[in-house]
């Protein structure tokens, strides 16, 4: 079966991988979750055992829904006597989008009426509702026109252990603190010998849930205890019960050999008291101790504390001279901080444990750049609603470099990185809104430093990249200023994006025979993978002249994921196949990619591949596109189509997209099922559209303007756009 699992946006790479740790057959990251495969017994031992899943759950059905009758007479269908008992209590939880539903709890409402008049009928007796710990809790998605009506296995939200009892304002959730503890390497350093310190602890989250880990308890066992989590009739009582007595044998072992290796400080007393109330809660009221205390008075007696009552624990595991320090500092739904006192943390941090590991969540990258320490990795995760910055260092300290090594920008280089940082505060927002990870950061806005700087943020690591192209510069300015304002806008983009030098692709123009034209690129085979919407799709900086990615057909792409659901896609002249993961990811019934080079399908396939997708229904086709389309019988339901404007290939005629573009329309129109949609686009900037060729079978709309997204907004002709709709007589 496939089922869902939830999760804090940020979290869910780490949770698939916690699912396939717990036995799950596959599990593959999306948004605010991952979409797996397994048993109910799988799912069951998620809602016992997994530290960073909110939801576990599992599907009844999935139908269509245009509107609130579809959504009842769906529900309604369902055999309902057969998961419930008229005597049992109910609760329904809804999340709708898109026009059609538009109030959830109206929703919620209307699927609890099906439940209600099936059983009435059924039974003549119907469930009451319990919206706090109802015996069945079912789960309703509606988006894009249909709707998901799933069991929620564990009852309600997991974050909730069991141990809480007293919190500050703004407690953090379980699941994203055992996400900073894994991102930490918490559980191995551990098991090295080393101790967990929170000097900023609150009401003690993070020493209790990463205390729990260490004893090896499982999360939902205080939740839960040897009662059902969901009395649903399909849920295995037996193997349930088989799975506790499991769990308990393995916190008995745990807690008896935990080592009070855990301490925690906070400024404010009435935090202290919280935590320790929490700590005892949890049984651990002997293994973290707590003090009331400043970041800035922070003092050896923490390491001094650690080596004493860590130096052995019964089975040769020696204190480490290492361990992990774990920290949310304040800040609140403005983001607004004071950065005096993440400076003081990590001078605190510098001070006293230099050669520990950091796991730190800020308000955002400004916060953390005022920590002045130095990441080894950052990732972007989500407190609630807000988008936060986990810095993790390993270690704390690095030695600074030499003075000799610093650089300060020239003139120019200054007026880049000002005009970078003016262009990323002004998108922040949108970007920020629509949740791009890559974009273009400048193109050309000064005029005498010509290039255009595209940003990739990889999908894992959350590390920014750039892939820097030159323009061709006029002739007469000669090479060596040319060189210099090239070289001045490297260093200024390097400072304005925080970026090191190492992950910048640099595509420069070199002069040669026929004038100026790109030198050669590096071999590195180095692929990124990012993340557009909800596919995740691969790019290369270096090897190519183009990355991959073009990133002005996003909106255009995502138009595709939105109108993919149960279509036939093709996608001609397929390049490296982000369409075609996009159609799929949005829920095409099939895909079909034409290129003629082997090394894009390849791509695509891997492109594919990365996102969970593969198999017959995903055909991949080395082809010229004319050609393949002369000899195709098939029927598409939607269709891409974004031809070069040029291509002499050996291997096919040669095309030129404007004397081609109306046999080649005529074509593919010609695959198009009744109703179908053709996307067309091109980037030829002297391309003209026969529209009276092309009347007599086709409806042509030009939607190139909602098709150029913002951050090409200076240069809106860097592609056209078509939408064209066969003609039904």
């Amino acid at each position: 079966m496939k089922f869902f699992a939830s999760c804090a946006k940020g979290l869910e790479y780490l949770l698939a991988d916690e699912l396939l740790a717990l036995g799950c057959a596959r599990a593959t990251a999306t948004v605010a979750g991952a979409n797996v495969e397994g048993s109910l017994h799988d799912a069951q031992r998620a809602v016992l055992w997994s530290r960073l899943a909110s939801r576990v759950l599992w599907p009844l059905a999935d139908y269509e829904c245009a509107d609130e009758h579809a959504l009842y007479a769906g529900a309604r269908a369902l055999p309902w006597h057969e998961h419930l008992d008229a005597s049992m209590t109910l609760a329904v939880d809804a999340h709708v989008s898109g026009s059609a539903i538009t109030h959830a709890r109206y929703a919620a409402q209307r699927v609890k009426d099906a439940v209600v008049d099936a059983l009435r009928e059924h039974a003549g007796a119907r469930p009451d509702v319990d919206v706090d710990a109802p015996d069945l809790r079912l789960n309703l998605v509606v988006r894009k026109g249909r709707a998901i009506l799933s069991v929620d296995l564990g009852g309600g939200p997991m974050h909730r252990r069991g141990w809480r009892r007293a919190q500050g304002e703004a407690p953090l959730k379980e699941n994203l603190a055992a996400a900073m503890l894994l991102r930490g390497g918490w559980p191995a350093l551990y098991r090295e010998g080393g101790g967990l310190l929170d000097p900023m602890c609150g009401s003690g989250t993070l020493l209790i849930e990463g205390a729990l880990m260490a004893a090896d308890v499982a999360p939902g066992l205080m939740r839960h205890g040897e009662a059902l989590p969901s009395r649903w009739h399909g849920f295995d009582a037996a193997h349930w019960q088989t799975l506790v007595d499991e769990a308990l044998a393995r916190e008995r072992a745990g807690r008896g050999t935990l080592r009070p290796c855990f301490d925690g400080s906070d400024l404010d007393p009435h935090a202290i008291r919280n935590a320790r109330e929490n700590a005892t809660a949890a049984g651990l009221r002997d293994a973290i101790r707590f003090d009331v205390r400043p970041v800035e008075q922070l003092d050896a007696s923490v390491l001094d504390r650690h080596s004493r009552e860590s130096g052995n624990d019964g089975k040769g595991v020696r204190a480490s001279s290492r361990g992990l320090v774990v920290c949310n500092p304040p800040y609140d739904a403005r983001l607004s901080a004071d950065p005096a006192l993440y400076r003081a943390l990590g001078n605190a941090l510098r001070r006293v444990v230099p050669d520990w590991r950091a796991s730190l969540l800020c308000g955002d990258r400004e916060l953390a750049f005022a920590t002045g320490l130095r990441a080894k990795k950052s990732y972007q995760l989500f407190n609630g609603a807000l988008e936060c910055t986990l810095l993790v260092c390993d270690p704390i300290h690095v030695p600074r470099r030499e003075p000799a090594e610093a650089r300060t920008l020239s003139d120019g280089a200054q007026m880049v990185a000002n005009r970078l940082r003016k262009t990323l505060r002004a998108s922040k927002s949108w970007r920020e809104r629509e949740a791009v990870d890559c974009f273009r950061a400048y193109d050309a806005d000064i005029p005498e430093y010509a290039a255009a700087i595209d940003a990739y943020t990889t999908a894992d690591a959350r590390e920014r990249w750039l892939h820097v192209q030159e323009y061709a510069a006029p002739a007469d300015i000669p090479e060596e200023i040319v060189r210099g304002r090239f070289g001045d806008l490297l260093a200024g983009a390097a400072e304005a994006l925080q970026v090191p030098r190492e992950r910048i692709a640099v595509k420069t123009r070199a002069k040669g025979k026929g004038g100026s034209k790109y030198g050669r690129f590096q071999q590195r085979g180095e692929m990124l993978v990012v993340r557009e919407g909800d596919a995740r799709l691969r790019v290369n900086l270096f090897d190519y002249l183009d990355t991959g990615l073009f990133l002005d057909h996003r909106p255009l792409r995502l138009r595709i994921a939105e109108e993919a659901r149960d279509t036939r896609f093709l996608n001609l002249f397929g390049y490296t196949g982000a369409a075609s993961v996009h159609a799929a990811v949005g829920g095409a019934r099939t895909t079909t990619t034409v290129d003629l080079s082997a090394t894009y399908l390849q791509w695509c396939a891997d492109n594919l591949q990365e996102n969970g997708i593969g198999g017959a229904k995903h055909r991949l086709v080395q082809a010229d596109a004319l050609q393949w389309l002369q000899a195709e019988r098939g029927e598409y339901d939607l269709v891409f189509c974004d031809p070069p404007t040029f291509s002499n290939s050996a291997r096919a005629d040669d095309f030129d997209v404007q004397r081609t573009h109306v046999e080649l329309l005529r074509l593919a129109m010609a695959r198009l099922a009744a109703g179908g949609v053709l996307y067309f686009s091109n980037n030829f900037r002297r391309f003209r559209l026969d529209e009276a060729a092309l009347a007599a079978f086709a409806t042509v709309q030009e939607i190139s303007r909602e098709t150029i997204p913002a951050d090409f907004a200076r240069n809106p002709r860097i592609h056209r756009a078509w939408r064209l709709a066969r003609r039904s007589d």
